[in-house]
């Protein structure tokens, strides 16, 4: 497993729209092991493979709830409902956090490693977190869903 660089915001790289994963081998392992690391060590909840500059539609979670990471691979939402809003931010834009509206729930089907389908559901920080990453697939950034940014003092 290796340590992946961030990349912010700047680069146009995450704004592109990514791929869906057609093989499930040790490429995409090795991609999701290093993303493991990386998010840890980011001390993050959530990241994206565009972030480390993969353009895959593959994404991390890990809620700190004890259920550990989960892997989401090829995400496509299959409900979504509710509204909240809260305070969001993003390893690509260190150090910047804005209140967004999302959905306060959503249930989406992905692949896990394996290529195995299978669905994830979530309610409030669970569910902007599969929100927020999936936006990043999508080459969306927050601030997009930002209804005001907050002071960083």
């Amino acid at each position: 497993m290796a340590i992946r660089n961030i990349i912010n915001e700047s680069d146009e790289l995450l704004h592109k729209v990514s791929r869906p994963v057609t093989e499930f081998n040790e490429r995409l392992w090795q991609l999701l092991d290093d993303m493991a690391e990386t998010l840890q060590k980011a001390d993050g909840v959530g990241l994206a493979a565009p972030q480390v500059g993969v353009l895959r539609r593959v994404f991390i979670m890990d809620m700190g709830d004890g259920e550990g990471v989960i892997e989401v691979i090829n995400p496509e939402f299959v409900e979504k409902k509710g509204r909240q809003e809260d305070v969001e931010g993003c390893l690509s834009c260190p150090g910047e956090y804005g209140i967004t509206k999302r959905p306060a729930y959503v249930k989406i089907k992905a692949q896990d490693r394996f290529g195995k389908d299978f669905f994830l559901d979530g309610e409030d920080l669970k569910a902007r977190c599969i929100c927020h990453e999936s936006d990043h697939l999508d080459g969306i950034i927050f601030k997009q869903h930002v209804i005001r940014m907050l002071d960083p003092d």
